[in-house]
């Protein structure tokens, strides 16, 4: 858990640790799997699911261009990154929403 929280906090240093475990909690088994801990920003249907999954179902918004854009946002800002840790770039997602308390 402290692992995620580190990473989060390279780009939000105010960031919550029990929003980050919430996360972690929602994510599951799929962190357990290297290729299905990372996000790629290349790969469109990986981004679709964030869209999907993330963006739409768990954070509600009914948006789909503007969760693109959230998303595209999240990939610029992630973009030294040459592995994308998906905890970091859900709660990523999810501040540039303004979702954080929802979770």
């Amino acid at each position: 858990m402290s692992d995620y929280l580190a990473d989060v906090q390279r780009y939000d240093a105010g960031a919550d640790a029990d929003v980050v475990a919430k996360i972690v909690k929602h994510l599951g088994i799929a962190l357990q799997s290297k290729d299905a801990s990372l996000v790629s920003c290349s790969d469109k249907s990986e981004l679709d699911r964030v869209r999907e999954k993330w963006c739409m179902k768990k954070l509600g918004h009914t948006d789909e261009a503007k969760c693109d854009e959230v998303i595209a946002s999240v990939c610029e800002t992630m973009s030294g990154d040459r592995n994308k840790q998906r905890v970091t770039f859900y709660y990523l997602v999810a501040h540039k929403t303004g979702q954080l308390g929802e979770l």
